[in-house]
């Protein structure tokens, strides 16, 4: 088994609920995303992330507006629509119901089955 292809498995699981979460705090550009997700030792290539985006927008669960930059060309800063707030709500009660349910399984058991007590 090759440990760094499953590890790759299971952050990729919860990538676009880890998106979403940072975006449903409020207006994010696509730097601030990777920046965030760097600071919570969850790498993601912007090649990675601007297809999700679009994927997410074409869903009806992002909308973005441009903002002008002094900088350099205008940016693109995306927000969660009213379905992606209803979207999100259903994805954190099941990664809720997720946690717990890895958590019960990966804790020392206790002696639950009856069987093993005769």
């Amino acid at each position: 088994m090759d440990i760094q292809n499953t590890q790759s498995q299971m952050r990729k699981g919860v990538l676009e609920f880890c998106i979403l979460s940072i975006i449903q705090q409020g207006e994010v550009y696509p730097s601030d995303i990777v920046e965030r997700m760097k600071a919570a030792n969850l790498h993601i290539l912007e090649g990675t992330l601007y297809p999700l985006l679009t994927r997410l927008k074409n869903a009806g669960l992002l909308t973005y507006r441009w903002v002008e930059s002094n900088s350099g060309p205008p940016r693109k800063y995306f927000m969660m629509t009213d379905i992606g707030h209803q979207f999100y709500g259903e994805l954190e009660k099941t990664w809720k119901e997720l946690a717990d349910a890895v958590h019960a399984l990966t804790q020392p058991a206790e002696n639950t089955n009856p069987n093993l007590n005769q």
